[in-house]
C-alpha cells in the first residue's frame, strides 16, 4: 500500500469522525472513521517502518484533536445552528366567535390537519378520517381544548 492509499484512509477517517460529531449521530460513522484511521496508521507501520509509523500516528492524533477542538468551539455551532424563532402559537379558541356548529372555509388542504378561517378567525383545524381540499366550506363538529374538529359541508 502506498502513501496515497494511507493518506486516503487517514483523511476519510478524519472526515467520518467529524461527521459523527456534527451530523451523523449513532456511532457508526465514528467507529468507521476510527477503523479507517487505524488501518492507515497500521499500514504506515507495516510498509514504511517504525519511524514513519510513529510520525503518521502523531500527525493523525494532532489532526483529530485539532478537529475536535475546532468543532467544539462555540462559534462553529452558532454558524451551523438555526437562527429563526418559532412564532407559531396554539389555537386560542374564543367561545364568542367559534363554537360547535360554526362554519368557515379551509385555507389549506386538511390532510387531516390544516388551516381554516372560521367566523373571521384563522385557526388550525382537524378532520375525522377524511381529507378536505382548500377553499371548501366546513363546519365545526367538536371542540376539545385547543383541538377544533371540522367536517366538510356538502351541498344537497
Amino acid at each position: 500500500m502506498n502513501w496515497i492509499a494511507i493518506t486516503i484512509f487517514l483523511v476519510v477517517g478524519a472526515v467520518l469522525i467529524a461527521l459523527e460529531l456534527v451530523a451523523l449521530p449513532g456511532g457508526v460513522a465514528g467507529i468507521l472513521g476510527g477503523v479507517a484511521m487505524a488501518i492507515g496508521v497500521w499500514q504506515s507501520y507495516a510498509q514504511y517502518g517504525a519511524v514513519a509509523g510513529n510520525i503518521t500516528l502523531i500527525v493523525s492524533l494532532i489532526v483529530v484533536v485539532a478537529l475536535l477542538l475546532l468543532l467544539m468551539r462555540n462559534k462553529t455551532w452558532k454558524r451551523m445552528g438555526l437562527k429563526e424563532e418559532v412564532d407559531s402559537r396554539v389555537n386560542t379558541v374564543d367561545e364568542n366567535k367559534i363554537s360547535v356548529g360554526s362554519t368557515g372555509t379551509t385555507i389549506s388542504r386538511l390532510a387531516p390537519a390544516g388551516k381554516a378561517i372560521i367566523n373571521g378567525q384563522t385557526c388550525e383545524v382537524h378532520t375525522v378520517n377524511e381529507f378536505i381540499n382548500e377553499n371548501r366550506p366546513v363546519q365545526v363538529i367538536k371542540i376539545e381544548g385547543y383541538l377544533i374538529t371540522v367536517k366538510e359541508i356538502t351541498q344537497q
